[in-house]
């Protein structure tokens, strides 16, 4: 059920409330005590169904989007266990020597990018605030570096990273004192 179609039912259940009001208003004048009781019976009913649809409604929203958060958060685990082997890429291209065999190393990078573009295609975004200002909600200030600005990230020690605007793991940084 659409949201116009529920505005149009609350519409006409308040409008119905008002004609039963108006007709028990001038039936109490000629009807009798018992009359007057169902007449004010049949509106509470009315007025109880249209809450209970109107609860249903809001419930249905609810469980939608509760489902949608599940079905967007499922990979939060996984993902998380995914980080430490983008790591290790990144360690193990950084350390690699000059005089090493290019071909190993170029086969690493290649991994380590097909690695971040499927991350990606699942809505993990990397956090690397190189050069920005520090961000207490993104990113984890694990020391201060006094040749920098303060409030302004140092270093990057490890890069963070976010699943659909929720993070699943701070940025470790250092920060200008």
């Amino acid at each position: 059920m659409s949201q116009s179609e529920v505005n149009d039912l609350s519409e006409n259940n308040v409008q119905n409330h008002a004609e039963v009001d108006v007709l028990a208003a001038e039936s109490v004048e000629e009807a009798t005590p018992e009359q007057a009781r169902i007449a004010e019976l049949e509106a509470q009913v009315k007025d109880i169904q249209a809450r209970a649809n109107a609860d249903m409604y809001n419930f249905q929203k609810r469980v939608e989007r509760e489902t949608d958060n599940a079905k967007k958060f499922a990979l939060e685990k996984f993902a998380g266990s995914l980080l430490d082997v983008v790591d290790n890429l990144e360690r193990a291209i950084a350390a690699a020597p000059a005089d090493s065999n290019q071909g190993l190393l170029d086969g690493v990078q290649l991994t380590h990018k097909a690695l971040l573009t499927t991350l990606e295609k699942h809505h993990i975004r990397v956090i690397d605030p190189a050069g920005q200002a520090f961000d207490a909600d993104q990113h984890q200030a694990v020391g201060i570096d006094p040749n920098t600005p303060e409030g302004q990230v140092a270093n990057v020690l490890q890069k963070g990273y976010s699943l659909s605007g929720r993070l699943l793991r701070p940025a470790m940084v250092t920060v200008g004192q």
